[in-house]
């Protein structure tokens, strides 16, 4: 009898748990509603998921508008169009790619679609809401590009309801025809305005999937820590959110001016042989055709400021946001946008190696000499005095060659913010990091690459083992940064036991948190070699 028993037992078992632990569906789970229709999704492990819902939809180079309402309970639980790219991916470098692992999703121009993880619904509790902004510039990327956007890990870690969008992007986003008509006023800046749109969504609908509107943290990495600056300095979205997060994406600081992106307009319309008079052609031309135009229009302008002896942002003329006088009226380092986001707490970051690990100047094992003369090339006379900042800046580092591995493109924007925001009389505190935890993955060659702190933010390790390598060390690691963004997501502040004490940054101390194996607190850990890099 004992040996018919145990099988039973054990199949049920087997039978009843997947059940009861992992994927919920039906015509009647997970339904709730929104301000144009009832949406239904799913349940997964506890955490109640919505994808693609609409939060917007918009004619081309025209304002966002709310989506048209439906009548049914709309099925939401696959992701929405991801904004047209300029250049399709068509090739990939096979082992990033496997670092990476992206999902390139599908193109449409109505790509306003907002997805949400939440551990309840409909059930009068208030929690803190996370609103995720995708990197790739203002150019490409979307809310699922990456395994570790996904917020189902945070949500249930946190008890938070996790937010992330897709928006209009590169010639779409922020093409300026505002010459032509009131029509076009504001498609300088539309992407903005998008991402405007979906949080007068939450503000709108959170509260039926469980979270608190009054309570909503931006958070971006790369260019979307550079949208979270630029929501910063919006007036308009002033109220719609209360806490910020930029990881690595203070690289940006000036923006283009309405003269230049009126001739930029003016170029493209001219590229594709389009009248002023016949201006609303645009808005029927295949995508492609105005991306191509688009980036004739910006060589075209950049040429022409270069041969004005004007500068030209970066390495070029790129699609972004710019100072149009309405929607964006100042510089997102200017005084006026560090008054207007003066009472939001900020957490601030990098990570020690972002790009630098794509460099491949010199072999890992390269001698002192053969280091120094690589640095040379970049450094000139200064060679020396960099070494010697970046020894001290990160004494732990044994290899020579390491000194070519530290981030300075995206590093001294961040401590720029920092120290004019931390300035502020009676402002709200400002929070720095540093991500200095190394991935085993490929014998270690990535680093503390740009984008690694990601699946560690959204506590996803095991999502994107490719990047971490799913070890130990970086659950732990998780465990703790995770817990610092849902910490400060509900109180503004991003301390807890398993961290040393966080003090808020000041200029005068520059107080860092380094995660790490072992999490410390350094002060001005990189000043001497900020220095050396500075342009001259």
């Amino acid at each position: 009898m004992k040996r018919l028993i145990f099988p039973l037992l054990l199949a049920a078992t087997c039978v009843s748990q997947p059940m009861q632990a992992q994927l919920q569906t039906g015509e009647n789970v997970a339904v709730t509603n929104t301000d144009a229709g009832k949406v239904r999704g799913y349940i997964h492990n506890g955490i109640f998921t919505y994808k693609g819902i609409p939060y917007a939809e918009a004619k081309r180079f025209e304002a966002p508008q709310k989506p048209k309402p439906w009548s049914n309970v709309r099925s939401s639980m696959t992701y929405g169009p991801v904004a047209p790219l300029m250049d399709p991916t068509t090739t990939v470098m096979d082992e990033s790619e496997f670092v990476f692992n992206h999902n390139w999703g599908y193109t449409s121009e109505d790509c306003m679609r907002i997805n949400v993880w939440t551990p309840g619904i409909n059930d009068g509790k208030k929690r803190p809401v996370l609103f995720w902004i995708h990197g790739g510039g203002f150019t490409a990327g979307s809310s699922q590009e990456l395994p570790s956007y996904d917020g189902e890990n945070l949500a249930k870690k946190g008890d938070v309801v996790v937010v992330s969008i897709n928006h209009r992007l590169n010639i779409l986003g922020y093409l300026d025809l505002s010459a032509y008509g009131d029509k076009y006023k504001q498609s300088a800046n539309l992407s903005v305005l998008d991402m405007k749109a979906a949080l007068e969504w939450v503000k709108t609908n959170i509260s039926n999937f469980g979270g608190d509107p009054n309570n909503v943290t931006i958070f971006g990495q790369s260019g979307g820590g550079a949208k979270v600056n630029t929501l910063m300095a919006m007036p308009s979205a002033k109220g719609l959110f209360h806490k910020a997060i930029n990881q690595s994406g203070s690289f940006r600081a000036a923006m283009l001016d309405k003269k230049t992106t009126q001739a930029i307009g003016a170029e493209v319309l001219k590229e594709l042989n389009i009248a002023a008079d016949k201006v609303d052609d645009v808005q029927n031309v295949p995508f492609q055709t105005l991306s191509d135009a688009g980036k004739k229009a910006l060589k075209t302008i950049a040429d022409k400021m270069k041969a004005e002896g004007k500068p030209v942002i970066g390495f070029g003329l790129s699609w972004g946001p710019s100072v149009d006088g309405e929607v964006l009226p100042y510089q997102l380092f200017s005084n006026e946008a560090f008054e207007l986001s003066k009472n939001t707490p900020l957490l601030i970051g990098t990570t020690k190696n972002e790009f630098a690990v794509f460099r491949g100047s010199v072999p890992t094992n390269s001698t002192e000499v053969q280091v120094l003369e690589a640095v040379k090339k970049t450094y000139g006379d200064n060679a020396d005095a960099y070494i010697a900042a970046a020894k001290k800046a990160f004494p732990e580092d044994t290899k020579p060659s390491a000194v070519l591995d530290i981030d300075v493109m995206f590093r001294p924007g961040a401590v720029v913010q920092a120290k004019q925001k931390s300035s502020l009389a009676g402002g709200a505190p400002v929070y720095m990091f540093m991500f200095t935890w190394q991935s085993p993955v490929m014998d270690g060659k990535y680093k503390a690459v740009h984008c690694m702190e990601i699946p560690f933010v959204f506590n996803n390790i095991a999502r994107c083992e490719e990047m971490t390598g799913g070890g130990k060390e970086a659950y732990v690691l998780a465990d703790k940064i995770s817990q610092s963004w849902i910490n400060f997501a509900k109180t503004g502040n991003p301390n807890h036991a398993g961290l040393p004490k966080w003090e808020p940054y000041t200029a005068e101390k520059g107080t860092t948190m380094f995660f790490d194996n072992k999490c410390n607190i350094r002060y001005h850990h990189d000043e001497e070699l900020l220095k050396v890099v500075a342009p001259q």
